[in-house]
């Protein structure tokens, strides 16, 4: 499982939507680029989601993360989101659609 940087693509399931990142920490970096940490991928905009209409919402914010902090590593006290991050969008219908990493921004560092 690899760690995510600030490169790192998430997308949400409707695959337009794209999650803009932001890291809260700049300590620990690869090839200069920070490693994301809890819970930098939680409350970030979704640009783009295709998903609209009349009765329908696009998704335009990630929701908690549910699954992909690593249980080993921590920076700084933070668990590193690894490329198994996912989580549910503010899209509807609500609790169905989610967000998950298509990149993760790097291809060197990883959690067996």
């Amino acid at each position: 499982m690899l760690w995510l940087t600030q490169d790192a693509k998430l997308v949400c399931k409707h695959e337009m939507g794209v999650v803009q990142n932001l890291c809260s920490q700049t300590l620990v970096t690869i090839a200069t680029r920070p490693v994301m940490v809890q819970p930098d991928p939680e409350g970030r905009s979704i640009a783009g989601c295709p998903n609209y209409g009349p009765t329908i919402a696009p998704c335009t914010t990630t929701l908690r993360v549910q699954a992909g902090y690593s249980e080993w590593v921590r920076i700084e006290g933070q668990a590193v989101c690894l490329d198994t991050v996912t989580g549910y969008t503010n899209g509807t219908p609500p609790g169905v659609v989610k967000y998950i990493v298509r990149d993760a921004g790097q291809a060197w560092v990883s959690e067996r």
